[in-house]
Formats: C-alpha cells, sequence, structure tokens
C-alpha cells in the first residue's frame, strides 16, 4: 500500500540542472580552468561537493573543495538573483493531490539544506512536505542509497510502502540499491540520463495525480489496484486468490447463460483470468474488476470496462454480472455508476456502450438506471442485441 512519495528536486521540481551547470562553468572560468556543459551534465544528482573532487582530480588542479564551493555558490548566486527558480509545470498540484490523499512527502536531493529550504519556500510547497532531506547530510550521496533511506526511516514507511520521482541515473540507482520503486521523469535539460531501470517513465506532470502514482506503485508491488470505493461495494481489480470465488460465480446457471466469453470447462476459464490479470490491467490500465462487499469482503462479481469492436466500430463496452445471489439489491447498479465514473474522471474515456440480450431485462434496468440509452440493435454472430450507450457530459 502506497503511503509515502519521496521527490527529487533538482531537475524534478525546478528546472535547475542548466542553472547549476552554468554556474559550474562560470566559476572555473574564473580561475581560468575550461570545462564543457556536456561535461557538467554528468553529476546531475550527485552532490556538489562531489562534483568537485572530481573536476579537481580531472584537471589536477590545487584549489581545495571549500575554495571551488565558495566560488560555485557566488556563481550560482549570481544566476539565481538573475533568473530565479523555474517551477517544473504541474508539480506542486500532484504535491497537492498526494497531500489531499494523505501520502506522506518528503524530498531526498542532493542540493544543500539551505537551497532545499530556499525552493520550497519560494514555490509555497513548504507546508505540505513532512521532511527535507539533503545528500549533504547522509556519509554516501546518491548514486549510493543512503538518502532515500534516511527519506523512508524519518517518513516512518517501510521501503515498499513508498515510491520516488527522479530525473537522474544517479537518482535512479540510489533508488534501485534503497529498493524503492522509481518514475522517471524524463527532464530535457537534464541531458542524457538513462532511465531504463525505471518502473515507468513519464515526459511531464500534466496528467499525474495520486491515481496514478498509487496504480504504478501497487502494479510494482503486485498489489491489485483499487478502482472505486462505494457506500457498500469495492471495486478493483482480481487477483489470483479470486479466482475459487469467481469460478463459483460462473457456476450458476441463471449467470452463466448471459456470458458470452467464458469457457464451458471452467477450470480453462479460470487458466484463461489467469493470464487476463497478468498481462490486461498493467497493459490497458483497465478491464474486467472484481464487486466486492465492503462489510463482508467477499467477491459478489464482476463489473468493467474492455475494448470490443461492434459493428467495425471500436468501442469501450461496459461489462457487469452479479451473483445470483445478490440480484435485487441494486449492487450492479452501484458498481456500474462507479466504473463510469471512473472511466469518465479518471481514465478520460468520451464514450461507453453495452450489449445486452433482448431477453435480459435485468441488464436493461441497471443499464437505464446508471444513465445509459437505446442506441439501437446489433447483430453479432447472427444473434440480435440491444445497444446502449453514455457519453461523457460537455462541460
Amino acid at each position: 500500500m502506497l503511503k509515502a512519495v519521496i521527490f527529487d528536486m533538482d531537475g524534478v521540481l525546478i528546472d535547475s540542472e542548466p542553472l547549476h551547470a552554468k554556474a559550474a562553468l562560470l566559476a572555473f572560468e574564473n580561475i581560468g580552468v575550461n570545462i564543457t556543459l556536456e561535461y557538467c551534465y554528468q553529476f546531475i544528482g550527485r552532490t556538489n561537493a562531489d562534483m568537485l573532487e572530481t573536476i579537481i582530480y580531472d584537471y589536477n588542479l590545487t584549489y581545495s573543495i571549500e575554495e571551488l564551493l565558495d566560488l560555485y555558490n557566488k556563481s550560482r548566486k549570481q544566476l539565481l538573483d538573475k533568473e530565479g527558480y523555474s517551477p517544473i509545470p504541474y508539480t506542486k498540484e500532484l504535491i497537492q493531490d498526494l497531500y489531499r490523499h494523505g501520502i506522506k512527502l518528503a524530498i531526498a536531493s542532493s542540493s544543500s539544506s539551505q537551497d532545499i529550504e530556499e525552493v520550497v519556500s519560494s514555490l509555497g510547497i513548504k507546508k505540505y512536505f513532512d521532511h527535507l532531506i539533503s545528500g549533504t547530510t547522509v556519509k554516501h550521496p546518491k548514486p549510493a542509497p543512503d538518502v532515500f533511506i534516511k527519506a523512508a526511516r524519518e517518513l516512518g514507511v517501510h521501503t515498499n510502502e513508498c515510491i520516488i520521482i527522479e530525473d537522474s541515473y544517479s537518482g535512479l540507482m540510489a533508488g534501485k540499491s534503497a529498493g524503492i520503486p522509481v518514475i522517471g521523469f524524463a527532464n530535457p535539460n537534464s541531458g542524457n540520463q538513462n532511465l531504463s531501470d525505471a518502473c515507468i517513465i513519464i515526459e511531464g506532470f500534466d496528467e499525474i495525480d495520486y491515481n496514478y502514482v498509487n496504480q504504478i506503485h501497487a502494479r510494482v508491488n503486485g498489489e491489485p489496484v483499487t478502482i472505486a470505493d462505494t457506500s457498500r461495494l469495492i471495486i478493483r481489480e482480481l487477483s489470483e486468490n479470486d479466482l475459487d470465488d469467481l469460478k463459483e460465480i460462473y457456476a450458476q446457471p441463471d449467470v452463466n447463460k448471459h456470458i458470452e466469453d467464458v469457457d464451458k470447462d471452467l477450470d480453462i476459464e479460470i487458466e484463461k483470468q489467469k493470464a487476463y490479470i497478468k498481462n490486461i490491467y498493467s497493459f490497458y490500465g483497465y478491464g474486467l474488476w472484481g464487486i466486492y462487499h465492503k462489510e463482508t469482503g467477499k467477491l459478489i462479481g464482476r463489473c468493467g470496462i474492455q475494448n470490443r469492436k461492434i459493428q467495425e466500430k471500436e468501442e469501450i463496452e461496459l461489462g457487469y454480472l452479479l451473483s445470483k445471489d445478490y440480484w435485487g439489491s441494486g449492487f450492479a447498479s452501484e458498481s456500474g455508476k462507479a466504473v463510469i465514473d471512473y472511466a469518465f474522471h479518471i481514465l478520460h474515456i468520451q464514450r461507453i456502450v453495452t450489449v445486452i440480450e433482448p431477453e435480459n431485462y435485468r441488464s436493461v434496468k441497471v443499464a437505464e438506471r446508471i444513465g445509459m440509452s437505446k442506441e439501437n440493435t446489433v447483430t453479432i454472430n447472427n444473434k440480435e442485441y440491444l445497444l446502449y450507450s453514455i457519453e461523457l457530459p460537455s462541460p
């Protein structure tokens, strides 16, 4: 279960990597040493002290780290006074959404504690963070895992209860060594960073919210993702632990006769469901989910959306079935409404249809209760069905 998110700062919250590189160039120009931007980009994600120690070695300099750090800080301040901090778009909105959902937040950056404080204060985000951790406060900076291990410890979470957002190879390696999954942000201003070992790579934050981060964390840890929490039900991804209960539901004659795609041999069908659980949810981000009774935790049905070609047109189809023990309870309508709301507002799907046998009056009533309207009749495999649809309302 996701309990915390740890942010890198430079290149994730502020687009500061070009400024850091220019500050290094300017500092070394002042002492007659010519370095290139490309050379500086190798230090992205590492502490300034680590960078300066390497430069001293590579250029055989007689300056101390402290002397060069003073020069670098003066050059950086000069550039900051001129250019200011440049926030990464939509990161503040993500931070606020995570905070609203009760997620603990920390920054684990290679920058100094003073620099971190200045950034979060200038961006107006300090109040959302539980801890601000500088790589200068640990024995081994990134790519060692120390700063992330310290962040998790101070947040009071296990490493499998948090996720990191990073833009650098050094940070990715640090997260990997700490045993914490990493979302890689491909910031074009962070140089050519190899983020291939990240659990996912994003190019921006405009569509990244709590639900997205929570789903990534759940998939990495093999946890079923919860889709909706209604007054009486939980809608979540099925797991292999649910398959015996699902088999019992499929075995009910009054349920089975209305399911088109279930193998007559239920043992074969359960094997198919194992493959479905393993592949479909993570590939599409949606599928047919389980309906769970909130009071008992028992699987009582299935509801969700899937791709289907209907009369040569690609559609998103709503499907629902309920154990006969729960017919007449309103659970089908309750779960159907929740799935449509999720599809419209989280997945940004514009149109949903459902195909119903004309004699299945219960499903017709459910479709009408959840706001779907009869569109026409369609012929599938030489059999007529009713086509109901609903579209995302205009803003």
